[in-house]
């Protein structure tokens, strides 16, 4: 019952979360952050079992800074993404896999901005926007009618707020807010959460 939107523009790669932490028929908490900044330039949005995916990205988060400080540079989003589908493929085969669903965002300065699509049995797509969980289920068509290949963050924030307000309007399970991050040529930074109250306006 959770939720990740993540859209990649021209230069830029914007992800946005829902921030509650549901178990069973009950909401735990409502300001977690499922949205993790893994350096400067990239950024890993998980949900899932909430054990595996805080576990599973401290794992990634720390091999990636552990490979920065013995090789002098940290890995681009491409190559992280794809360091990150094979520790989950690895885990997989064992009897501790891990149920993590991912969209891994970054900003390279020679690719440009890079938005990568991970499931929990480890299949990996790069993709101009993605979403999982059961809220993503009313965005896709948001999505695809509104996405194009000059989108501005202005333009993929009001999709977000697109998504977000159909997602409070048609789940029975309430999202009552969203955490929006960005990541661009200036690094990771977030923007103001969407909530049911400014979403109204």
């Amino acid at each position: 019952m959770e939720t990740i939107v993540g859209i990649k523009g021209k230069d830029f790669v914007m992800l946005a979360a829902d921030s509650s932490h549901p178990h069973s028929i009950m909401i735990l908490k409502d300001d977690e952050n499922k949205i993790y900044k893994i350096s400067d330039s990239l950024m890993i949005a998980a949900v899932g079992d909430s054990g595996d995916t805080v576990q599973f990205v401290e794992y990634i988060s720390k091999n990636i800074l552990l490979y920065k400080m013995r090789n002098g540079y940290e890995l681009g989003p491409k190559a992280a993404a794809y360091f990150t589908r094979k520790n989950l493929a690895d885990y997989l085969r064992t009897r501790y896999a891990y149920q993590v669903n991912m969209l891994v965002a970054g900003y390279d300065k020679t690719d440009g901005p890079q938005l990568t699509f991970i499931d929990y049995l480890a299949n990996t797509l790069s993709v101009d926007h993605g979403t999982h969980g059961y809220g993503g289920m009313f965005c896709g068509s948001i999505l695809d009618r509104t996405h194009h290949e000059n989108i501005t963050q202005d333009e993929a924030y009001d999709v977000m707020k697109k998504c977000a307000r159909e997602i409070q309007k048609r789940m029975i399970i309430s999202q009552q807010r969203f955490h929006v991050m960005v990541v661009d040529g200036n690094g990771v930074r977030r923007l103001e959460d969407l909530t049911a109250e400014n979403l109204k306006v």
